[in-house]
């Protein structure tokens, strides 16, 4: 079963390449998604990654939590489905 990380705290200038490079030692990256500013297009500072399996996401989380990327401190942690 697929598992989705939301990755925050991400510089500007982080691009989908560069999070795809950081998290591809650790499994299959199926989706990844940065948010940008509907106005300016410029990155809201956090973007979600979508895993094959929950192992690979835990894998992700715990070796990533809290390191810096672009010269900023990263934050990991599961997704909550929002959904009702």
């Amino acid at each position: 079963m697929s598992a989705k990380l939301f990755i925050g705290g991400l510089a500007c200038t982080t691009t989908g390449d560069g999070l795809s490079d950081a998290f591809s030692e650790f499994g299959n990256a199926t989706d990844s998604i940065v948010l940008t500013d509907r106005e300016t297009g410029r990155s809201r500072g956090f973007e979600l990654v979508t895993f094959s399996t929950s192992k690979e996401a835990t894998e992700a989380l715990e070796a990533l939590k809290e390191q810096d990327l672009d010269g900023r401190r990263i934050h990991v942690q599961f997704t909550t489905d929002r959904r009702g």
